[in-house]
């Protein structure tokens, strides 16, 4: 396996980091993009991104590895909180050499944020076309900034005590459509960053929207019903689950079925049928 290490810092800096770990050809424009050509005997492919005002950032890499590749990342105490789609192969982190290792597929998201003292390690499979793009979010921002109270949700939302956060599986299909979007978007100009940034700040407002709702806390009282007497469940009995959480004011279900299996490691599908005939 061939194992790079990314320093991180400004934007800058990580592109001329990517450059010199992949000898790649890198061309800049004053509207702070970045485009990598890698043209080695163990990758081929481009690594492209951009930097807006407001410090978000987007990168999209196209490779293809001749060999195992592991990538250490740098962790550093103001790290972007990262938002990652797979189009195409997958890509597995761990924290640390030696952590768990989870993956992101296919049509699969993931969302991260390390302020440890343990890199994060990006592991890559030879021989495999790999397609993935990242959203950065700065964590580090002032009061008067206007998006002050979005970095303070995502902060809430998906930094912890440890440092380190990690979160992956598949997205809506709002939310996936949404970074599938990027791809058709005009290859050059102002209209073409301005739509970019647009998109990649909705993305971010979906995430925390959907991540934001409290399922177990919400989820328990729906199963319990299962349990309490009989004449409670017979009130209902012409209620399905899904019937139950519409009443209950809940607008979102897509994680339903995953969170009822998490939860209590049971099949959803019987439960979504009336509690009791």
């Amino acid at each position: 396996m061939k194992k790079l290490y990314l320093n991180t810092g400004g934007f800058n800096a990580i592109f001329n980091d990517l450059k010199d770990s992949f000898n790649a050809e890198m061309i800049t424009n004053n509207n702070n993009e970045y485009n990598l050509t890698i043209k080695s005997k163990w990758a081929k492919g481009t690594i492209t991104g951009v930097c807006f005002e407001n410090k978000m950032s987007h990168m999209h890499f196209d490779l293809v590895f001749n060999e195992d590749v592991s990538l250490s990342v740098e962790a550093f105490e103001s790290a972007p909180i990262l938002f990652a789609y797979c189009e195409n192969g997958s890509v597995s982190h761990s924290f640390g050499a030696n952590g768990e290792k989870k993956s992101i597929k296919k049509n699969q998201t993931g969302i991260l944020s390390n302020t440890s003292v343990i890199n994060s390690v990006l592991y890559f499979e030879s021989h495999k076309h790999i397609q993935f793009s990242l959203i950065g979010m700065p964590t580090t921002v002032g009061a008067d900034d206007q998006n002050f109270e979005m970095i303070t949700m995502l902060k809430k939302r998906f930094m912890n005590e440890s440092g380190n956060y990690i979160y992956t599986g598949s997205d809506s299909l709002k939310i996936i459509q949404k970074w599938q979007e990027l791809k058709t978007l005009p290859q050059q100009g102002i209209v073409r960053n301005l739509l970019k940034k647009l998109i990649l700040k909705e993305i971010v407002e979906m995430e925390i929207a959907q991540h934001s709702y409290n399922y177990m806390n919400t989820f328990d009282p729906i199963v319990n019903l299962a349990t309490r007497q009989i004449n409670e469940i017979k009130r209902i009995s012409h209620m399905n689950i899904s019937e139950v959480i519409n009443a209950a004011g809940l607008t979102s279900r897509h994680y339903l079925p995953r969170i009822f299996k998490e939860k209590y490691r049971l099949s959803y599908k019987p439960y979504n049928q009336k509690l009791a005939s």
